[in-house]
Order: structure tokens, then sequence, then C-alpha cells
């Protein structure tokens, strides 16, 4: 059986500043991944035929990233029943507020996990991604446990730095 791998669909190449993100944290958890823009109103052909190959190759979740309309998750959701995350990206008049809206509205039963909009969210697509892998896979959860680990010892030792320069003052 392949390694299990993770579709990150964009809806245009402009995306991909704030979609390096999910790549950074994909490969820091050693995750497989394909990246493909496609979309969901301009190659709607093209987006299913996409899905249904991946699916059948052992892509296990699928990340959509679109800003506007940002329909590429709910297609993509409605072509799958594995996970689909979307990311509303930040741009348009409305700076990815309609992205946002348009990626949480979805009916009931064709369920797409939302993220923050922008560059948080797109960090965030990647965790989560890993752990919805850990699920199944107790190396994954030992690698987004201890990911979870360092940055607590992160803060802690910014705290620790803190008090140290309020006791100097």
């Amino acid at each position: 059986m392949s390694t299990p791998f993770v579709a990150v669909l964009m809806g245009s190449d402009s995306d991909l500043p704030v979609m390096q993100g999910t790549l950074k944290v994909l490969k820091s958890f050693d995750i497989q991944y394909e990246v493909k823009i496609t979309s969901a109103h301009r190659t709607p052909a093209a987006t299913h035929q996409y899905v249904t190959d991946a699916e059948s190759r052992g892509c296990a979740v699928f990340i959509c990233a679109a800003g506007l309309a940002a329909h590429l998750a709910g297609a993509v959701a409605g072509i799958t029943t594995h996970p689909v995350i979307g990311v509303p990206i930040d741009a348009g008049p409305l700076q990815g507020m309609d992205a946002l809206l348009s990626t949480v509205q979805m009916p009931g039963g064709v369920p797409v996990a939302s993220v923050a909009i922008g560059s948080a969210g797109a960090k965030n697509a990647g965790y989560l991604a890993a752990q919805m892998l850990a699920i199944g896979n107790p190396e994954m959860a030992a690698k987004v446990k201890a990911e979870r680990q360092a940055n607590a010892a992160i803060i802690i030792a910014k705290d620790e730095a803190l008090q140290a320069k309020l006791k100097a003052l």
C-alpha cells in the first residue's frame, strides 16, 4: 500500500505565497504532498478528475486554498468523503472575509474544516492535516506531540526571559 499523501489545491498561483506555510509544515512532518492549481469555477471537470484520481492513489486529506468566492474546498468536499480543509486567502476588497464565509457555509452532510484567513490558517491547515494522519499512525502522533512540546518550551523560555528582564528594571 502506498504512503498516504496530502493534496494541496489552490485556485490560483497567486495563492502560493500564503500556502508556503502549509508546505513548510507538511515538510517538517515528512508528509508527502502534491500541489496543484485548479478552479471550482474555471476548471470544474479537471478539478473533479484530479480529486478522483488523487483519492485512488492514496490521498488522505485535501487542503484547498482560495480567495474571493472560495468555492474550491466546497467543490472538492462534494466529490470526496476524505477530509477537506479550507484555507480562506486574504485577498480582494474584503480581505478574505468573503472567502471565509464561502468556506464555512457548507450544507449539512458535506463538511469542510476551515482554518483562519491567510498565513496563520495556511500553517494550521498543515498542522490539522498532520493531526488527521496521526489518528491511525503512532509515529506521526509522536511527531505531532513533540512539535507541541517544542512550541510550549519556546513560550516558557520567552516568559522566563521576560521575568528576568522585569526583575532587572
